[in-house]
């Protein structure tokens, strides 16, 4: 099969749909939300059966376990993903909304109002759930989307994709709405990249390598999703009981996704107090700890952290921990090894606080509260169709409004420029 052509294909195939989409009525939109909702619980035994076979073949392969964790479905999981594309329906539709009307002294009346994207590519690795994600926001908003995910996950997409594709046609909706790419091969990939033709916008939404890939080769507009360096600076001020559950939560809860935390920065005030704690309670929970040399010589079990731990990513039960000699050299880390994604102060000094919120260059920031709320779902959003660490048009988790665009409308009543 000339998977060029077939991505050329499923291009064509979304154009026409999102057409029909941008002016579909909300009621209708909903309706296809819930009946993909129900397709996903009646189709659960086929799609689990689908994904074991990507879980068997990811254990082969040697996946990490966090990455096997981001890889697997469970009924929890399957009926996760269809509650939220029930909270997407209870959403207040984004289409048509005017953002603004004014009056200018020639008797134009001028208004923006939000309308569809478009055609909506996304890029992603082992994750199920965005495959759910992205089809359910993405209609919402009026857009069709072509879906590429990874290798690991095929059987689990192929499964979900046609339980989806089947529900949004039996509710009357063209089913090039939601295309699935699935060939697994780079030559699709790029194909997908330069499909300026029919792609009004590509979103790669996974590892770095992943996504530096799709911003220095797509020809497509790229809303850049987030490299996930995020970290946890203990202030000297902090509740330690407080630092010690976010610290584990942050770092231990879900290690393989992008809100956890890599990096942990402790005031050297309360280093002597707090480190020998939260390290042992890291090393039971079964993270890898590596340290600067002040946090080895309260820890001398830690390994030794280099300069490339301050910048890595790990997905994985891996922290770098750093005593530092307070604020301003915490933020100064932060903003030199930081991936712009989601940082966190736990702290009791208000100006510290407010000093972190304002200093610190990311997408959030958090005063005494987990990094592991940045997320579309938590945000109250529905889902997300990835954190965006950008600043232009969306920046943090991306959610129906990120997914529209602006159409400018002007009344005039004969008018004529002099």
């Amino acid at each position: 099969m000339n998977w060029v052509e077939e991505v050329k294909r499923k291009g064509r195939a979304a154009k026409a749909a999102s057409r029909v989409l941008a002016t579909l009525p909300t009621a209708v939109k909903d309706r296809a939300l819930a009946a993909m909702a129900g397709a996903l619980l009646e189709r659960q035994e086929e799609i689990l059966t689908a994904n074991r076979l990507d879980v068997e073949e990811g254990r082969a392969r040697g996946l990490s376990a966090a990455l096997l964790d981001r890889l697997t479905l469970d009924p929890a999981r399957i009926r996760g993903m269809a509650e939220g594309l029930k909270v997407l329906r209870a959403l207040p539709d984004p289409i048509g909304e005017v953002v603004a009307m004014w009056k200018r002294p020639n008797g134009l009346r001028i208004g923006q109002v939000r309308v569809p994207l478009g055609v909506i590519g996304i890029i992603y690795e082992a994750r199920p759930n965005v495959t759910v994600d992205a089809a359910g926001l993405a209609l919402k908003a009026g857009n069709a989307v072509i879906l590429k995910g990874g290798s690991e996950a095929i059987n689990s997409n192929k499964a979900i994709v046609k339980a989806l594709q089947e529900a949004v046609s039996a509710a009357g909706l063209p089913q090039g709405c939601i295309q699935l790419i699935e060939d697994t091969t780079r030559a699709a990939a790029a194909a997908l990249m330069k499909l300026n033709e029919y792609l009004d916008v590509l979103i790669p939404r996974g590892g770095a390598g992943l996504i530096r890939a799709v911003v220095e080769n797509a020809t497509v507009p790229v809303i850049e999703t987030g490299v996930g360096n995020c970290h946890v600076y203990v202030d000297a001020s902090a509740d330690r009981e407080m630092a010690r559950r976010i610290v584990l939560n942050a770092k231990c809860s879900r290690p393989g996704v992008c809100n956890a935390i890599e990096n942990l920065l402790v005031d050297e005030a309360i280093a002597d107090a707090f480190l020998p704690v939260i390290v042992r309670e890291l090393t039971a929970a079964g993270v890898e700890v590596r340290g600067c040399p002040r946090t080895r010589s309260l820890c001398p079990e830690v390994k030794p952290a280099t300069e490339e731990d301050w910048g890595t990513e790990y997905l994985d039960y891996i922290i770098a921990v750093k005593v530092v000699a307070g604020l301003d050299e915490a933020i100064r880390h932060i903003n030199t090894y930081g991936t712009h994604h989601s940082e966190a102060i736990v702290t009791e000094n208000y100006s510290h606080a407010q000093r972190f919120l304002e200093e610190v260059d990311a997408a959030a920031v958090y005063v005494n509260a987990s990094t592991r709320f940045t997320d579309g779902f938590e945000f109250g959003f529905g889902a997300e169709m990835g954190i965006s660490t950008q600043k232009l048009h969306a920046r943090g988790p991306m959610g129906l409004k990120e997914l529209t665009t602006i159409k400018y409308i002007i009344y005039g009543n004969g008018q004529i420029r002099e």
